[in-house]
């Protein structure tokens, strides 16, 4: 498997980075300003990993997301271990992550990447979504807001 930044974002990355944030403006608005990682092997494209700088010595992953048929694979790890060390060459010493708070299993793989969570963000997936995102079975509200320093 090869982690790269790509600058050429293509329908098989937009299938990806849709399905972790459904509002493509929002997609499109942190794709302006990121830097977007791809995980391939070979011609398939694995997983998708976006990095926002958001303050001065802080960076945000604002998206990872990995192929259905490659989940389990530890790829999401592997971008997120990834993000960390560009975010350190970069010169950045703090990298946040948020999440909606239904979501049990990326909540676990972030903390198993370092991360601790700081605050929660109530109510932001109803200003921020034109739609109701059901996650788990629940309405997805509020967004959990997670950091760690590289």
């Amino acid at each position: 498997m090869k982690i790269q930044q790509t600058t050429q974002v293509t329908a098989e990355h937009y299938e990806l980075l849709l399905e972790a944030d459904p509002e493509k403006q929002l997609v499109d608005d942190y794709l302006q300003k990121g830097r977007l990682l791809e995980a391939r092997q070979a011609d398939d494209l694995l997983g998708v990993l976006v990095l926002l700088p958001t303050r001065p010595a802080t960076i945000e992953i604002v998206n990872v997301a990995v192929s259905v048929q490659h989940r389990g694979k530890k790829i999401a790890q592997t971008l997120i271990h990834e993000a960390l060390q560009e975010a350190k060459k970069l010169g950045y010493q703090t990298v946040e992550i948020g999440t909606g708070s239904t979501g049990v299993e990326q909540l676990y793989l972030y903390q198993k990447c370092g991360f601790r969570m700081t605050h929660i963000d109530r109510d932001f997936f109803v200003r921020h979504y034109s739609e109701p995102i059901i996650e788990n079975g629940l309405l997805l509200r509020d967004m959990v807001r997670l950091s760690q320093d590289v």
